[in-house]
């Protein structure tokens, strides 16, 4: 049945059912981040609106930064998948307390943020268990199938969720999208309850440390900085998603420059995972094909703030939607190149510290940009900050390109399909 190359990483129960849990709940989490947003619009003044939408993203940040390396050290001493039961469990209970705020009429929005600020305390304890679980359910010759299977099941997901919840809001409230949201994450946890044989992590190395501790956590920090192509990547990812972060100001745009109403902003929100679908579905077979894969993540990157420029500019929903879509589509070829790299060079044993460190860079970076971006907003307007931001996207992308040569001599190993990572020792 999941014998094609394409989707070889499906014939592996487990994987399987946690790819289809996933999906559900990864359904649930974007129409509830585009409810989040749209629900803060209005309940604040239209002149302060810019700087609150940019809060969100202070809010959800700081859980990140203070929990990234104890999360990390826990995904790697305790058992993952109890680790994602116990984070499935406390998500869906933050998804019921955001639906009865709404359902109340409060009008307070700081409950909001501190709701908002939970959710991400346990989701920065949830992905690193999530992605260090992954390679052990599917063989090590299929895990790049795997990642790109993950990405493309996101990327729909992110179509979905916005566009179900903008309908949901236009003809209910967001209410009733926490509702939705607060359902799906049992699709993982009955997943989770249902695997069977999951490998026992990997034996630690003599004068490593697996148990939580600063000194275990502290073993996953250099591993990471002492690893030139990973932190090159990551150090990528975070200055470009800070400078051409916009998502926060899609209200702005749907509500008072566009005028398009609750299900435009639902269809502008879910554009960039339109543009990442299609992409995806092209890198499941292309992966292995791409044998300069750092020019490749570079000009990706480069595309990313070219098509946030252009967003800036549009005035027409049409033109917003297709740079919307272009920044999802080189978005995903970026975020494909990343993960590998990171999941095929990084132990088992440090899987999960490894991503830990890395929420910093790909989560911090995105959420301190939408603060930066709600700032600018607030003094200078939406457009101005989306068109600098995206100007700040290029010159950093620049910036990494020509500091890390390594990066920029990137390529596939010809011999075994598997990413040529030598350059990092010259």
């Amino acid at each position: 049945m999941f014998s094609r190359p394409s989707v070889i990483a499906l014939q592996h129960r487990n994987y399987r059912l946690i790819w289809i849990g996933l999906f559900v709940s990864f359904t649930g989490s974007t129409m509830q981040n585009a409810a989040l947003l749209w629900h803060v619009s209005l309940l604040v003044p239209p002149e302060h609106k810019g700087l609150a939408l940019g809060l969100v993203g202070l809010v959800r940040v700081v859980p990140i930064i203070f929990f990234s390396m104890i999360s990390g050290v826990v995904a790697d001493a305790w058992n993952r998948r109890r680790v994602m039961l116990s984070t499935q469990s406390a998500s869906t209970a933050v998804a019921i307390g955001l639906a009865a705020l709404a359902f109340r009429g409060v009008t307070a929005v700081w409950p909001i943020y501190a709701l908002a600020a939970l959710a991400s305390g346990v989701g920065a304890f949830d992905m690193p268990a999530r992605n260090a679980l992954l390679p052990s359910l599917v063989p090590r010759e299929h895990l790049p199938n795997a990642i790109s299977l993950n990405t493309i099941m996101f990327q729909t997901a992110a179509v979905l969720g916005p566009s179900l919840g903008g309908a949901l809001i236009a003809v209910g409230s967001v209410g009733w999208v926490y509702i939705a949201n607060a359902m799906s994450f049992m699709f993982v946890i009955v997943a989770l309850l249902m695997m069977r044989d999951v490998p026992a992590r990997a034996p630690s190395e003599a004068g490593s440390r697996d148990d939580v501790s600063l000194h275990a956590a502290l073993e996953g920090l250099r591993f990471v900085f002492r690893s030139p192509l990973i932190r090159s990547t990551m150090l990528l990812d975070f200055f470009a998603t800070f400078f051409s972060s916009a998502t926060a100001l899609l209200p702005i745009f749907a509500q008072d420059i566009l005028r398009v109403g609750a299900r435009g902003y639902g269809w502008l929100y879910a554009a960039p995972a339109v543009g990442a679908v299609a992409t995806s579905a092209a890198m499941v077979p292309l992966t292995e094909r791409i044998e300069r894969r750092g020019t490749a993540l570079l000009w990706a990157v480069a595309g990313y703030g070219f098509a946030t420029v252009v967003f800036g500019i549009s005035r027409s929903f049409w033109l917003t939607f297709a740079c919307l879509a272009m920044t999802g589509a080189t978005d995903t070829v970026s975020m494909v190149i990343r993960n590998i790299v990171r999941q095929l060079e990084t132990p088992d044993r440090l899987r999960g510290r490894m991503t830990g460190v890395n929420m910093v860079f790909f989560m911090g970076g995105p959420q301190l940009g939408e603060l930066e971006a709600g700032a600018v907003a607030n003094w200078f307007g939406a457009p101005f900050s989306v068109i600098t931001g995206g100007a700040g996207c290029l010159v950093a992308t620049a910036w990494v390109a020509a500091s890390t040569p390594a990066l920029r001599r990137y390529r596939r190993d010809l011999r075994t399909g598997v990413l040529d990572l030598r350059q990092k020792t010259r």
